[in-house]
């Protein structure tokens, strides 16, 4: 790989690969909404900005270079809380996908690698059913379930190269969000009793580092038209997962399980192929989670919530 284009490159992971990329010596055109999210990535010579927001996505392809290897697709509004239910905000962000697709497919891009959600393995535990109960949650996953299955037929009738990367519940330095394992390690670092769901169904989560790791894994040599769990091949229940990061951070913080019912999550793990991206790139989480963990909550205290 020499060249790589990155959307949402100001944002959690979209930086975090961008740095990696950069790390290694392939040149990156960033793309964001704002100069001041791309100034620490500006200072690498072989990084290219270009600031442009959804609106400009159209228009992409007169500012990339010509035949890049990999178009990475990061930039997405509202990834958690209420900006679930915004249906009008997640069909944009759906349509805005394509148009980064076809971005590449202008720009002659050798291949558009999609950052997906653990979230659509619950669409897909529901699609095709006459009934089902749904939640909030749906209108995300499903927003993310339209854009790979348009992002895929318009890649296959424009001999691009399609690969989606569906992420666990993503952690680490530099996540700004109030997701799920930020919220816990403050409580846990403030010494606040952390209020939780009984929490006895599987869940998993992974650190940035190997997110990263992942993306490049998918770019370099992702199957085609493939999409791939980013996440560990063995699973914890939340209720364990949780457990420990408290007897890492605060052993004598009282964690309240059962404080909130549990919402059954439609996630089914024995259903997910988590081997495929080990067996078809050599993939493997190595994040020490103890260590992880740690950095994490070091970066959580700058953030001074509440």
């Amino acid at each position: 790989m020499k060249k790589a284009i990155v959307t949402g490159v100001g944002g959690f992971i979209g930086k975090a690969v961008a740095k990696r990329l950069l790390d290694e010596d392939i040149e990156v055109w960033g793309i964001d909404i704002s100069p001041k999210l791309l100034e620490e990535l500006a200072e690498n010579e072989n990084f290219h900005p270009i600031i442009a927001d959804f609106t400009k996505y159209n228009e992409l392809s007169d500012m990339l270079p010509h035949g890049a290897d990999v178009f990475y697709h990061f930039a997405w509004q509202g990834v958690c809380g209420d900006a679930f239910k915004n249906y009008s905000l997640q069909l944009d962000n759906a349509k805005h996908s394509c148009d980064a697709l076809m971005a590449a497919v202008k720009s002659e891009c050798r291949r558009f690698v999609m950052a997906g959600s653990v979230n659509e393995y619950e669409m897909d535990s529901y699609i095709g059913l006459d009934y089902f109960e749904p939640r909030y949650t749906y209108i995300y996953s499903s927003a993310k379930q339209i854009s790979e299955a348009i992002g895929k037929t318009l890649a296959y009738y424009n001999s691009i190269d399609f690969c989606c990367g569906r992420i666990a519940m993503a952690y680490g330095e530099n996540n700004r969000s109030k997701m799920l394992p930020n919220v816990v390690i403050n409580s846990l670092i403030n010494n606040k009793p952390v209020k939780l769901i009984e929490g006895k169904d599987l869940y998993d989560m992974v650190y940035i580092s190997d997110i990263v790791d992942a993306f490049l894994a998918i770019g370099k040599s992702g199957v085609n038209m493939k999409s791939y769990y980013i996440g560990h091949r063995n699973f914890k229940t939340f209720r364990a997962i949780i457990e420990e990061i408290a007897s890492i951070l605060n052993p004598d913080c009282p964690l309240l399980f059962g404080e909130y019912p549990d919402v059954p999550s439609g996630i089914n793990y024995n259903k997910i192929d988590i081997n495929a991206l080990y067996n078809d790139t050599g993939f493997e989480c190595k994040a020490d989670f103890r260590e992880s963990i740690l950095k994490t909550a070091q970066w959580v205290k700058t953030l001074n919530w509440n």
